[in-house]
């Protein structure tokens, strides 16, 4: 019996539903059983509607959230059968990216990168809510809380969105580099992922203003203008996010746009009277039981922690950075920021280390 519903919920993750409402509802089917009598159709009258909230959720790196759905009868009425309920992770334009759980009754099966950390939360009759344990950057994006009783197939959809920061990033070999798979991987390596339009955009309405192009999630490429100059699309432009739209993900090549969220340790500085090395940097973070902070981890504890230092400093991926809260004489710009020497092949400076809570 168990191989049975574990088989059935595979088959319901692996399927292909899709809402409908054909202004009738249905109770049960009779098939003519071979006898050459016609199928014969029940119309209960009763409409399945699916909740979920119209505003987004807010959640962050490492946080627990719920995705809160419920479902009910117009009339009410009591289910005939056991409900399923399928969760979607779904793409920008609403079509399904993955298959993230599914249940029958009380059992439910959790699939991919969600399998352990997601669940159903039914406390209340006619609930589906979903439970993601332990958020990821990737977790950011769109659901559908699918329900499902005999004939009825009735959707809506959550928003989830992680509270970040999109930050440019340049590799060390200069600008216009990385093809869409180097981008995906540098943002890895610095403990972020490549931001969405969505991000981007939101970090441009806060104020990000860069002339370079840079990749983003869906292999589009732009760049966000809040100053209008000749370099950067012409002055008779409105600021806004420049495209130039999808581009070959391997031919192709420009900088990234990387997005951050909020860290689950903290981020320090270490000196030393006469600075330091890279390989010295290194070695005095393992010496405190941490490690070299990455670009994204130092853009978050700016962001989130308000680290404000005026003190260059080495990075994990060997760029000299600092992070500037609040704007002052000496310390670069006008404006917050995290502000960078770029990638020294000498010198010796201080370090950000970066250890976990």
């Amino acid at each position: 019996l168990l191989l049975l519903l574990e088989a059935t919920l595979l088959r319901l993750g692996s399927s292909s539903h899709h809402p409908f409402y054909n202004g009738f509802y249905y109770n049960h089917i009779m098939n003519d059983k071979g006898n050459g009598q016609d199928k014969v159709v029940y119309f209960n009258g009763a409409k399945l509607v699916v909740e979920t909230p119209k505003d987004p959720v807010y959640s962050s790196n490492g946080a627990n959230v719920t995705l809160p759905c419920h479902y009910r009868y117009e009339p009410d009425m009591e289910a005939k059968r056991k409900i399923r309920i399928k969760w979607s992770k779904l793409r920008d334009d609403y079509t399904k990216e993955q298959d993230v759980l599914v249940a029958i009754g009380k059992t439910y099966l959790a699939f991919g990168d969600f399998r352990g950390r997601a669940h159903l939360h039914q406390a209340n009759r006619r609930e589906a809510s979903l439970v993601v344990s332990d958020v990821r950057l990737q977790d950011d994006g769109k659901y559908r809380c699918e329900v499902i009783d005999g004939l009825e197939d009735e959707s809506n959809v959550v928003d989830l969105r992680l509270q970040g920061v999109v930050f440019p990033y340049q590799p060390p070999r200069g600008q216009y580099r990385l093809n869409f798979h180097e981008a995906e991987r540098v943002c890895q390596e610095q403990g972020a992922i490549l931001a969405t339009f969505y991000q981007l955009f939101q970090a441009w309405s806060e104020g990000l203003d860069w002339c370079n192009a840079g990749w983003l999630a869906d292999g589009t490429v732009h760049y966000p203008i809040r100053q209008p100059r000749k370099p950067c699309g012409g002055l008779h432009l409105a600021p806004g996010i420049r495209s130039y739209g999808p581009r070959h993900r391997h031919q192709h090549r420009f900088d990234a746009f990387c997005f951050s969220s909020a860290l689950k340790g903290d981020v320090f500085y270490l000196d030393h009277p006469a600075g330091m090395t890279l390989e010295e940097a290194k070695q005095s973070c393992q010496d405190v039981g941490a490690e070299v902070a990455r670009v994204g981890q130092l853009y978050s504890a700016w962001k989130f922690l308000g680290l404000d230092r005026c003190d260059a400093g080495w990075l994990a991926d060997g760029s000299v950075r600092y992070p500037i809260a609040k704007p002052r004489a000496n310390c670069g710009p006008a404006e917050p920021g995290v502000r960078s020497f770029g990638f020294p092949s000498k010198g010796r400076f201080g370090v950000y280390c970066y250890k976990e809570r």
